[in-house]
């Protein structure tokens, strides 16, 4: 494979190449290594990565769809990762983002990619950030990765984005206090979506008096494009802050040590299956099993 090839189309914003270059990492070439090596770190550098995350039903593809129009309005490239439930199976994805994108189906400087989270409960899967730095080594300026539902668990997007947005609406009242010991208190910023529904007062309440009078807080109608200018000025005001007081850079470390850590969990994984199904035919009691797998694992 020519590797300086691909980067050269990479770079020019080729899609089929960026499309490449990602599969190439999520199948763990021998290549993907001197591939993210040869990228172009100063595209990333000046890039943005937006999260977006919030329950199932809450709009976040509609509302991640509005803000990529309002920035394909601006003649800006966007990169969308959109990431999907994993098939107990094949580990594939299940639900397709691509498919509630096709408003920018056929536009070039949109590029979509959805990944399968493999299993993990975080939100996210392993590759994300080296997909993320493919797209911006394309000259995507503005990166939006979209989560699967979020629980109280589920907080990784708030810790490889620049700017996290929870996305919220009616009808998920019943579950914010037990989110706000988690993930509302990790993210930057808060929309609540369906703004025009019944219970978007009743929501606004239940955030409570301190959050509900928040510049963090935003309302939207994504389906009617209401409120997502708004919501990107605040993003990139957001971004002007943390890159002036060097929450930028603090961010982008704290993403990059989270990231190496998925990764190395990703390698074990493999390992430790197969070391599980070894010990299985001994018939030894799990935790002895347990015990028995981590002290072949220190001794590789």
């Amino acid at each position: 494979m020519d590797i300086g090839l691909l980067l050269k189309q990479l770079h020019q914003g080729d899609p089929r190449s960026v499309a490449r270059a990602i599969s190439l990492v999520e199948d763990r070439s021998e290549v993907a290594a001197a591939l993210m090596m040869g990228l172009q770190q100063e595209r990333f550098d000046q890039a943005l990565v937006v999260g977006i995350t919030g329950p199932p039903g809450a709009g976040k593809s509609t509302l991640t769809n509005a803000l990529v129009r309002c920035l394909r309005e601006q003649e800006q490239r966007v990169g969308i990762i959109a990431i999907d439930p994993s098939s107990p199976l094949t580990h594939g994805a299940l639900l397709g983002d691509r498919i509630r994108m096709m408003d920018h189906a056929l536009d070039r400087d949109v590029v979509v990619r959805s990944m399968a989270t493999r299993g993990r409960l975080g939100g996210l899967c392993a590759a994300a950030g080296a997909a993320i730095r493919i797209m911006a080594a394309s000259g995507c300026r503005i990166l939006f990765i979209e989560t699967v539902g979020v629980g109280q668990s589920e907080m990784d997007v708030a810790f490889l984005a620049d700017v996290s947005v929870m996305v919220l609406a009616p009808g998920f009242g019943d579950d914010i206090q037990a989110m706000k010991a988690g993930i509302l208190e990790v993210v930057d910023l808060l929309v609540i979506n369906k703004a025009d529904q019944p219970g978007a007062k009743k929501l606004l309440l239940d955030l409570g008096t301190e959050t509900a009078n928040s510049d963090r807080l935003l309302q939207t109608v994504a389906s009617e494009q209401q409120g997502i200018a708004e919501l990107l000025t605040r993003i990139l005001s957001m971004e002007e802050v943390f890159r002036k007081d060097a929450q930028f850079m603090a961010r982008r470390k704290r993403s990059r040590s989270r990231e190496t850590l998925d990764r190395v969990m990703e390698l074990l994984r493999d390992r430790l299956r197969e070391l599980v199904r070894e010990e299985a035919d001994n018939q030894l009691e799990p935790g002895a099993a347990a015990a028995g797998i981590v002290a072949r694992i220190m001794g590789d």
